[in-house]
């Protein structure tokens, strides 16, 4: 049969069979694809002229291989996307009062030496006040056992309450001042420490009176010295030294 076939500007017309035009059209066809791919658009040819060049100036300089480290599946994990540290904020919790934590009220005994009961019994309403008025606990002493009983009651807010209240007694009876021992109620970083001579150098007889005698100077002037350098408060029971202050 007779059959025309149209390409790029040109028409021919021959007779054939199937299976010759099957060959003839594949043959124009793979033609026309090679002229579109000869004729580069302008943008493409400009590129090739950039990576050209490119290539050829890399040609002079000397190759240098890399090693890409590779990264694994925990590596991905771990990575944590950077954000703005202004964004994030740290959660603020309220303190628990005692109250919420519920349970059981604490309870403390003091002992009294026998020096220190005269001394309670004069000064007793200046003890009681701030532990009552300030930290809500509930105190009494028992005079059959010479002790100091503290416990919290259901208006106690602070859940340290009752050993500030504890560490103020006890700084009492170790022979500081209210005033002073009052500090442990007020501030958070203040500690008592006790210690012997003995536990720094052994010492007997005069040596030992003579030690004694050196840490407080003349008149007491060497220990005040000491407590407004380092800021603290000492108290000198004969061989045992005990220290009020911050570490």
């Amino acid at each position: 049969f007779t059959t025309s076939v149209t390409c790029t500007g040109f028409t021919t017309c021959f007779a054939v069979s199937s299976c010759e035009l099957a060959c003839v059209v594949f043959s124009v066809v793979s033609m026309a694809s090679k002229e579109s791919s000869s004729t580069p658009m302008e943008g493409e040819a400009m590129e090739d002229g950039i990576r050209g060049d490119a290539v050829a100036q890399k040609d002079d300089e000397p190759m240098i291989l890399v090693r890409r480290k590779r990264k694994s599946k925990r590596d991905d994990e771990m990575e944590i996307p950077s954000e703005d540290p202004g964004a994030t904020k740290r959660p603020n919790f309220p303190p628990v009062s005692a109250s919420q934590m519920g349970g059981k009220g604490e309870f403390r005994k003091i002992p009294v030496p026998p020096h220190r009961y005269t001394p309670l019994k004069d000064r007793w309403l200046e003890v009681l006040t701030p532990l009552v008025e300030h930290l809500k606990l509930q105190v009494r002493f028992n005079q059959r056992t010479r002790h100091v009983e503290i416990k919290t009651s259901p208006h106690t807010t602070d859940i340290g309450a009752i050993q500030k209240g504890a560490d103020f007694i006890r700084a009492f009876m170790l022979g500081f001042e209210v005033s002073d021992s009052l500090a442990l109620v007020r501030l958070d970083d203040l500690f008592l420490d006790t210690f012997e001579i003995q536990d720094v150098k052994p010492l007997k007889g005069d040596h030992l009176s003579r030690a004694i005698g050196r840490i407080a100077g003349k008149g007491g002037k060497t220990k005040f010295t000491i407590e407004n350098v380092t800021k603290t408060r000492i108290v000198l029971a004969e061989t045992k030294i005990h220290l009020l202050g911050s570490f």
